[in-house]
């Protein structure tokens, strides 16, 4: 397969290049589009109560959307002031498809009591089509906004997807601005050279129109999270980096003994064979990981898992064509790698092999325990649905936030928890919930259901709210009674997460076990390299529960301790971490397997694979933290924690697991790190997928 690509890229270049460029226009012309399609219903989860409790409601009882808008003042009740807010409110009231406005003046709890803020909520009409909903809250909010206040902020509803989304944009295009030129400049010093250079960034671009694309398409299907744009843009741009530096720096090496046109295309040819079977691995084991997510009901976990895994196939297939046909075009103009002395060429890395080998006894007791001290942490780790609080203060919604933050009671605007109490059920019970809050509303629907609105006490998902979820459903025994609302979300994802976590772990394991089996022939690498693997994830998610949950230096980088953790990064941050980390495992094994395979000597084969992609590996890396740090500089918190995890994760498995604890533990196993029970290593013989390149000396493994 991978012979057959390389062939066709290099036999048509030109072709496969311009099959390439009307793919980029696609990406950044059609893929756009998924800005203004951005949703910020993450907790939903498809048949659980509180999912089918709303669903009811919308049909028994359908409700439109409602927006908040609030006016802050030196004081609200100045009678010129009043007179515009009363006006604004008046008017308002007649834009079509507006159901309701209180008057902010009037109805309790809208004038703060400091008389320097008000809150205007205004209630969509029921069944409006989306260009209709827009232009009414359109309307609305510029009729607002024309109040001549201090301050004077709208969002909610469907405004608050709309904003998050303008502003997910502009931090994917700072992040860009800001990542291209130093990661050119890094890509610069590591080949010495413009051309080199630049391919990868080729690549990289490709991997961000493939983002854009596949976020639109699945949009037309599912909802797409607000978050997703920054996860799958930061993760396509830096695997595609990955992957172009990885079959570049083999490129130049393969130069070494070409001369001629021909020879460029042989060495593009046994680039592909040997890197791109690397690349295949790498992005197959990527994808596995994320199959974990489609384990999980949640309609946000699913169509992330498939969104990246559909940018990670555009970063391989890139990789794969797109850059060999570049290679074949201007490959010869690209100069070959050095040829450095005997014992030079990755002398510090082969340095760190060998010592870590000698002492691997000594590098596990040291290196083990401190990185389970590190994920100490995650043993208390707790997730939350999160307010306005985790937006960037240049949010209009966060401004909202902490206007009302500041001159309102706690509480105020926090979503109730809804009860459904349908037909049949017992008045006891109903008097029963109606107790457990002292502010309980209640109205009746059509059909002779009661709902029942219950305000937490504190925040939206806060253990007051989340245990006032829990009370009810123990009270109602088994009437026919439903819990909805975000609190009841919330309670039901988590339920959710511990019920499928077990399922996704199998999952997800099983399949890179199989895989580096196949890469390998080897059953006990693969358990060793999710050991390792599993050391450095723990290592970096108990770093970011440390900082974004406990608040530890959490204001370096412009956040704060929240009390937990967002419910998208945890799964995100260990589905896409573990699959980055399989990644440099597959870059070092594919060069130990080469020196093992030419020599024979195991030993000498793991230092000479450290010595041969250790530098790889360590600018990989680096580049994939430069690019995650850029794409933390939007300030949203959940991409903040998302972004620290994956940074960690990476520069952990990168640093100390790649390099010390590989090779201790390769050490450590010896020659039986590459055995497998005869009928496994028939099974691999016969369809484990080998190098593609001239036959070397085959070294028989241990049995």
């Amino acid at each position: 397969m991978l012979s057959t690509l390389a062939r066709t890229a290099t036999r048509r270049p030109l072709t496969v290049i311009s099959l390439w460029v009307v793919f980029l226009l696609l990406g950044f012309g059609l893929g756009t589009g998924v800005f203004g399609r951005l949703s910020d219903n993450v907790p939903e989860v498809p048949g659980t109560e509180s999912e089918a409790a709303a669903q009811y409601l919308d049909r028994v009882d359908p409700a439109g959307e409602s927006i908040t808008a609030v006016v802050e003042g030196t004081a609200v009740l100045d009678p010129g002031l009043r007179a515009q807010v009363e006006r604004a409110v008046a008017e308002v009231r007649e834009v079509a498809g507006v159901a309701a406005v209180p008057d902010p003046y009037k109805t309790p709890g809208l004038l703060a009591e400091d008389g320097r803020a008000l809150i205007v909520p205004i209630a969509l009409e029921g069944g409006l089509g989306d260009d209709a909903e827009e232009r009414t809250v359109n309307d609305a909010t510029d009729r607002i906004k024309e109040i001549d206040a201090p301050e004077v902020h709208v969002s909610g509803g469907p405004l608050l997807g709309l904003q998050i989304g303008e502003k997910a944009q502009e931090d994917v295009k700072n992040a860009e601005l800001i990542s291209l030129p130093v990661v050119l400049a890094l890509l610069l010093v590591v080949f010495g050279g413009l051309r080199s250079a630049v391919l990868p960034l080729v690549i990289a671009v490709s991997g961000v129109a493939g983002a854009f694309l596949a976020l639109f398409l699945f949009s037309g299907v599912t909802d797409i999270s607000v978050y997703a744009i920054q996860v799958t843009t930061m993760l396509g741009l830096g695997l595609a980096v990955d992957y172009a530096l990885l079959m570049l720096v083999r490129f130049r090496e393969e130069r070494r003994n070409t001369s001629s046109p021909e020879d460029v295309v042989e060495a593009v040819h046994r680039t592909v064979a040997a890197a791109g079977r690397t690349v295949l691995f790498s992005g197959l084991t990527v994808a596995v990981s994320l199959t974990g997510l489609l384990v999980f009901p949640s309609v946000f976990l699913r169509s992330m898992g498939l969104a990246v895994a559909a940018v990670v196939v555009v970063d391989m297939l890139a990789a794969l064509t797109l850059l060999p046909a570049l290679l074949a075009r201007f490959g010869g103009k690209i100069p070959p790698a050095k040829v450095r002395p005997e014992g030079e060429e990755g002398r510090v890395f082969a340095r760190l092999a060998r010592f870590s080998a000698r002492n691997r006894i000594a590098v596990l007791a040291v290196i083990v325990p401190a990185l389970l001290v590190l994920a100490l942490p995650v043993a208390g780790m707790r997730i939350n649905l999160g307010d306005a609080q985790q937006l960037p203060s240049s949010t209009e919604a966060r401004q909202l936030y902490d206007t009302v933050d500041a001159h309102f009671p706690p509480g105020t605007g926090v979503s109730p928890v809804t009860v459904v109490l349908k037909p049949g059920t017992d008045r006891a019970t109903v008097d029963r919930i109606q107790s457990l809050s002292p502010r309980a509303e209640s109205r009746s629907v059509p059909g002779g259901i009661t709902v029942v609105e219950l305000p937490p006490p504190g925040s939206v998902d806060g253990d007051g709210a989340t245990d006032l979820v829990k009370r009810v459903r123990e009270l109602r025994g088994a009437e026919p009674v439903q819990v909805t609302g975000p609190a009841a979300r919330l309670v039901d994802f988590r339920e959710m997460l511990a019920d499928r976590a077990p399922w996704a772990a199998v999952t997800v394991l099983a399949g890179i076990f199989v895989l580096l089996f196949a890469f390998t022939g080897s059953v006990l690498i693969p358990l060793r390299t999710i050991a390792t693997t599993l050391l450095s994830l723990g290592a970096a998610l108990g770093v970011v529960v440390w900082v974004f949950q406990d608040g530890h230096l959490a204001g370096l980088l412009g956040a704060e301790g929240l009390g937990a953790l967002s419910l998208t990064a945890p799964p995100l941050i260990i589905a896409i971490a573990f699959g980055l980390a399989m990644d440099y495992e597959l870059f070092i094994l594919a060069r130990m397997r080469e020196a093992r395979r030419r020599t024979g000597d195991d030993q000498e084969a793991v230092v000479t694979g450290l010595r041969r992609s250790g530098r790889v590996v360590t600018c990989a890396a680096l580049l994939l933290a430069v690019v995650f740090g850029a794409f933390m500089t939007g300030g949203f918190s959940p991409i903040l924690q998302i972004g620290l995890g994956l940074t960690l994760a990476v520069l952990i498995d990168a640093t100390v697991v790649r390099m010390l604890l590989v090779p201790a533990t390769m050490a450590l196993l010896g020659r039986r790190a590459w055995w497998a029970p005869k009928p496994l290593r028939r099974v691999h013989d016969r369809f484990g997928l080998s190098e593609e390149t001239e036959a070397e000396p085959h070294v028989t493994t241990p049995a």
